[in-house]
């Protein structure tokens, strides 16, 4: 079977070279031998799946996306066509689904995880009460929907000080649904909030005193006018520091939170290929103990996910705070990824 290709976004202004974003990675890519294509990401988006893949060349075989997220249909329409030209690509629509949502992986996550519910973004007051009942009915918590939080937005659309409070949880959520808009992925989920050990001032420690963030992360920055990603370095498009998983929207300031000292961790056929920074905090360096978490990766069955995690506050240990498709998840500027990419390549 031939080496996957992978298949990158084109550059908007120059269709026929790599998004500036990508253009390390393309690079990587062509010096450990492997191939490269490019794809249409706004075609995509605007439903138009075969125009997207016109580049990439009939009969490539297997291959892998690095890019900017894609919502769940137009990641299906972007499988087919590349079957229709004869490229399979290595994460199927089902998988996809699976990582990128928060309700195809939690299941599996459970106990690992902040304690999540979720309902329709259209909803009545008596299913909200329900879900927050379902979440335990009092305490702090976060909202998001099935992919992104609105972080930057902390307390108009982001935190929930106290579940109890039923009308104050449903001005949160009504104000979070109206500011995603057209954007919103499927639906709207409370998270229980937790407190995890911030990065240390100035280095790539870890600080005693504690912060209070919110238990998701999973939005990005980057060049398009979706606004429900999280602010970060905008170094490639997800939060913070790299670019390239996620929506492209404009940087922001988090206002209310403080990041965590998060770590991310690729996984490739259920191993770990790379574990470095968050690109939220591209300075900070946490070294997680994996052992439950290889094994909650391998009983998801994904074949390249990543895992966000943190140091809870309070001595617990560390706690999965996202899971994420690794095609587009992000890498903080000057992240060493040739091991990664030559796993990807070597599949």
């Amino acid at each position: 079977m031939p080496a996957p290709t992978i298949l990158l976004p084109q550059d908007p202004l120059n269709p026929r070279r790599v998004d500036p974003h990508y253009s390390y990675e393309a690079q990587l890519v062509r010096g450990l031998g492997g191939e490269t294509a490019l794809i249409d990401h706004d075609a995509l988006l605007a439903g138009d799946a075969a125009e997207a893949v016109r580049r990439v060349p009939p009969g490539i075989g297997p291959a892998w996306y690095r890019g900017w997220m894609l919502p769940v249909p137009a990641y299906a329409a972007f499988v087919r066509a590349l079957a229709d030209r004869g490229c399979n690509l290595l994460t199927s629509a089902a998988a996809y689904a699976t990582a990128h949502e928060l309700p195809g992986w939690y299941s599996t996550f459970e106990g690992a995880t902040p304690d999540s519910v979720w309902l329709a973004a259209e909803h009545h007051p008596g299913e909200l009460a329900d879900a927050v009942a379902r979440l335990g009915g009092h305490g702090p918590a976060i909202v998001k929907d099935f992919v992104k939080s609105r972080k930057h937005q902390w307390h108009e659309a982001c935190f929930v000080p106290e579940l109890a409070d039923l009308p104050a949880v449903a001005r949160v959520v009504d104000r979070f649904v109206e500011l995603q808009g057209e954007f919103l992925a499927g639906g709207v989920v409370l998270r229980r909030f937790h407190s995890f050990v911030p990065p240390a001032e100035g280095s790539g420690g870890r600080s005693r005193t504690t912060a209070r963030v919110a238990a998701p992360a999973g939005a990005t920055v980057g060049r398009s006018a979706d606004p429900t990603g999280d602010p970060a370095g905008d170094p490639a498009g997800d939060p913070t520091g790299g670019a390239g998983s996620g929506t492209r929207v404009g940087a922001g300031t988090v206002t209310g939170a403080e990041r965590a000292a998060e770590a991310r961790v690729w996984w490739v056929d259920g191993e770990p290929v790379l574990t470095g920074p968050h690109p939220d905090t591209p300075e900070v360096f946490p070294a997680p103990d994996l052992t439950q978490v290889r094994s909650l990766v391998r009983a998801l069955g994904c074949r390249f996910v990543t895992t966000d995690l943190a140091l809870l506050a309070d001595g617990g240990g560390w706690m999965v705070v996202e899971v994420g498709d690794g095609q587009v998840s992000d890498l903080p500027r000057g992240t060493e990824v040739s091991g990664l990419l030559s796993s990807l390549i070597s599949t």
